[in-house]
């Protein structure tokens, strides 16, 4: 990514809250991915270091890992449906990401409302807004 692309997608990230596990299941994961994913590892880190991180409870109408989440990819016009996971869980067919794709690195801890600019796997830029979030069924 070139500095000048770095700096227009760090402009307009938006602020993200996360649960303290989540927090810390996903720090573990960026840490166990960086040899397998580095890109993609580096990418969550990063996200991991901006969040505001809850000591108890889960943020209202806030990506969270189990979330199932609608968002408009802002090129297309698009609207999508997904279930925000851990790779091991990752099913596309079942609307299944995982927070370890670009979508769902950008996803997590955003609220409704708010809009996010990343970069793809195959470097374009994507810009997507979230629409609505249902908080995860537990099991």
């Amino acid at each position: 990514m070139s500095q000048h692309t770095t700096m227009l997608v760090d402009e307009i990230k938006p602020p993200i809250t996360l649960t303290a596990n989540d927090y810390e299941r996903l720090s573990l994961l960026a840490r166990a991915a960086a040899l397998r994913m580095p890109e993609q590892a580096s990418v969550l880190t990063e996200e991991l270091e901006r969040a505001r991180v809850l000591t108890d409870g889960r943020p209202e109408r806030t990506v969270c890992m189990g979330s199932e989440v609608d968002f408009r990819d802002e090129v297309s016009g698009k609207i999508q449906t997904v279930t925000l996971v851990y790779p091991g869980d990752a099913d596309i067919s079942r609307g299944r990401i995982s927070v370890l794709t670009p979508v769902g690195t950008a996803l997590i801890g955003l609220g409704i409302g708010d809009s996010i600019t990343f970069e793809t796997r195959t470097a374009s830029l994507r810009r997507l807004t979230v629409l609505r979030v249902r908080e995860p069924q537990l099991a």
